[in-house]
């Protein structure tokens, strides 16, 4: 159908935002009130608030910020679905999101369809290039890490119930990407004296820069990530028994847990071996790669196998120069031994979007690539995921390295 000659065409932020603001109802299809006010655990968040916080974003970062901005839609939000923006004002606890029925879900999806139509009036006006169209991209981005979040976050929330619904008929986490016959090669990269950090992307967040220079000294690195098969052997090798394969924090949390599987992972009568999925439970994929690891599992693995966790410079570095290495993205978050720290000269963004990413440099481990449940379009080689090192409920494995 064609438009009457007197309508503009939309924008190409008009055309992103309605695209990206979409996948996040797709995500919630077939789902009900019920399973959108769940909270499993105080890391995991209702399906319903992230529909609300991501529209709380636009309307508190863009739409407050124009020279005539539109009415509040609710002023009990601003306190209700702020995350963590202390410059902004008070917050609800994170750990009893779950327990806000109210709003209902039917207010929250009526609360985005009311920023939405201010947002598509909005970005109409808003010059590309100018810092609030930034800051439209920014809430893009910071929604797509969400539709991540949303996946993880549900898998955590129907594993905890008896009954093991799926969320659809499909499981990402389930595909192969190795042999189990398989033996895990490793490529060789020579090192030198590498660029690494943000670039010509699109977009990158504050944290991926400044682009600097890094020494690294010749390195192997997996040809893919470490599968299931592969991690079973550590298992019954007596893997989580042997505390000499272990960090000594992570030994504690092993011994504390009585870990002796990733996270999803249990057994049937006959010792088979069984993963629940976004699909429910499934027989475990031998060949597909392992996922649900804590950093303390991907090293105390790597250890056994011999080898180490990539720094996050080697594994940018071979991305770069070795894309065709498979499993990089779309498969699962892989590990390194780099601790989430700036880079050298960063500074943080100004105003309460400075609180975005430089305030949880400590005690985070960084992750590289993304996985099968990432948005289409948000990785890059250098794009820096981080999480605490006992963190098992995101789509983490890893990829292997070794000293030439």
């Amino acid at each position: 159908m064609s438009r009457p000659a007197n309508q503009p065409a939309a924008s190409r932020l008009q055309l992103e935002y309605a695209r990206v603001r979409a996948y996040s109802l797709e995500l919630v299809r077939g789902l009900s009130a019920e399973d959108c006010q769940l909270q499993s655990m105080p890391d995991a968040s209702p399906l319903k608030w992230h529909l609300a916080h991501t529209t709380w974003f636009f309307e508190t970062f863009v739409l407050a910020a124009l020279p005539q901005p539109p009415k509040v839609v609710d002023p009990s939000y601003k306190v209700l679905f702020n995350s963590y923006y202390v410059g902004v004002g008070e917050r609800h606890l994170r750990a009893e999101r779950g327990l806000l029925s109210r709003p209902t879900l039917d207010e929250v999806l009526h609360y985005r369809k009311q920023v939405d139509q201010y947002m598509q009036q909005a970005l109409a006006d808003i010059p590309q290039g100018s810092t609030l169209a930034t800051l439209v991209t920014l809430g893009l981005q910071h929604e797509q890490q969400h539709q991540e979040l949303m996946l993880t976050d549900l898998k955590h929330h129907f594993a905890c119930n008896p009954l093991l619904p799926a969320w659809r008929a499909e499981a990402p986490e389930q595909q192969s990407s190795a042999s189990t016959a398989q033996v895990y090669a490793y490529r060789r990269f020579a090192g030198g004296l590498c660029d690494t950090g943000a670039s010509d992307a699109p977009f990158s967040y504050d944290n991926e820069g400044p682009r600097h220079r890094v020494w690294l000294e010749p390195f192997l690195l997996g040809e893919r990530n470490v599968s299931n098969g592969d991690f079973i052997a550590f298992i019954n090798d007596g893997g989580y028994q042997r505390p000499e394969l272990w960090l000594s924090d992570g030994w504690d949390w092993a011994s504390q847990r009585q870990a002796q599987a990733p996270l999803y992972w249990q057994q049937d009568h006959e010792q088979r071996w069984h993963a629940f999925t976004l699909a429910g439970l499934q027989p475990l994929n031998l060949d597909a790669a392992v996922c649900h690891l804590s950093l303390y599992e991907a090293d105390a693995y790597a250890r056994w196998a011999g080898a180490r966790l990539p720094t996050e410079a080697e594994w940018e570095h071979a991305a770069r120069t070795a894309p065709d290495l498979p499993g990089l993205f779309n498969q699962v978050w892989q590990w390194t031994n780099s601790a989430y720290l700036p880079y050298p000269g960063y500074q943080r963004a100004a105003g309460a979007v400075g609180e975005y990413n430089g305030k949880f440099m400590i005690n985070q481990m960084v992750l590289r690539g993304s996985s099968c449940a990432t948005p289409a379009g948000h990785s890059r080689p250098s794009y820096r995921n981080f999480f605490p090192p006992a963190a098992q409920w995101q789509f983490s494995g890893l990829r292997l390295a070794r000293d030439v």
